[in-house]
């Protein structure tokens, strides 16, 4: 049914994760095939995202986690929904003074803005120019921590358009979806990093490599330790991201407590230790102890309508 499509499977992992979370009702269907899934990908993004045609998983989960939002909010998209409830954390960007060429290019201070965001690009550090003794290419590994560091409100990211800024956490989500940035293109080709990240597929503590935002309490941190749930590797040669079939996903069963390899329509069981060796692309890990999601009530009552305007808007702005 889904032909030779890792993007099918992608879809289910994906369709996996918005079913598995809190739901609003109790009367929407909780089983949905995976080509039928298909098909209204295929429909709903004018086949943008086709079943016989792999395509980049980033841009994927950034345009179905964006639809499904805007599907549920009636197309206001600084509205709350599930999915921003549970995919969307937010950042406090910090612009320095006199640098890029927005807001702060002119301003006496720093410009500081808080943005939401559903994905966390990771960079990478540059490939080795040499080789090693044998005449091989030295593929270097880096921590997952070091990689995160970026998001330590201290660590200076250069950019010549938006400026030298510093970037901090100040919520996280239940589910935090990690993208290593692999891939750069000039205007000749597009060339690959081929670092690898080690990282624990259990028990990532995020305040190993950043400060951890605190509670409603403004003293206790919230929960920081994620479980990594899938996994997707980029195993092709520089620009092939979409295509043929350069894409494994790792995928795990929480019922079964196990770990799965799916490579187009062939899935086999693997090791966790197998799954942290991989050359990640793209990844999702679930929080430990969920974090307590807005309430999404299905009437304004007169209570509700009164308690917005004395703080709803501030919460409002704060969620954005």
């Amino acid at each position: 049914l889904l032909h030779r499509s890792l993007l099918a499977i992608r879809a289910h992992v994906l369709y996996v994760f918005v079913l598995t979370t809190p739901c609003c009702c109790y009367c929407c269907p909780r089983q949905v095939s995976p080509h039928e899934f298909m098909q209204a990908v295929m429909s709903t993004s004018k086949r943008r995202f086709t079943i016989n045609t792999q395509s980049d998983p980033v841009e994927f989960w950034s345009w179905l986690l964006n639809t499904l939002h805007l599907e549920l909010t009636g197309g206001k998209p600084k509205k709350q929904s599930i999915i921003t409830s549970t995919f969307q954390g937010e950042l406090e960007v910090t612009t320095l003074a006199g640098t890029g060429k927005g807001k702060a290019a002119t301003a006496s201070d720093d410009v500081v803005e808080r943005i939401p965001f559903m994905l966390m690009g990771l960079e990478l550090p540059p490939t080795p120019l040499f080789k090693d003794a044998m005449e091989k290419n030295i593929i270097p590994q880096v921590p997952i921590f070091q990689c995160l560091a970026k998001f330590d409100g201290e660590t200076i990211s250069d950019d010549i358009r938006a400026g030298r800024r510093k970037f901090r956490v100040t919520r996280l989500p239940n589910y935090l979806a990690l993208q290593f940035k692999r891939f750069t293109k000039n205007n000749f080709f597009i060339e690959k990093n081929p670092t690898l990240v080690t990282f624990p597929v259990k028990s990532l503590e995020l305040k190993e490599a950043l400060p951890v935002p605190v509670g409603p309490d403004g003293v206790t941190p919230v929960p920081s330790k994620f479980d990594l749930i899938a996994n997707v590797v980029h195993e092709g040669k520089a620009g092939q991201q979409t295509g043929t079939a350069p894409y494994r996903a790792h995928i795990h069963r929480g019922v079964e407590k196990a770990w799965y390899e799916v490579h187009d329509l062939v899935v086999i069981d693997v090791l966790p230790q197998m799954v942290a060796l991989s050359e990640a692309y793209f990844q999702v890990y679930q929080c430990q102890q969920q974090q307590p999601a807005p309430k999404m009530a299905k009437q304004k009552s007169a209570a509700a309508v009164a308690a917005a305007g004395k703080g709803g808007a501030q919460q409002q702005q704060g969620n954005q």
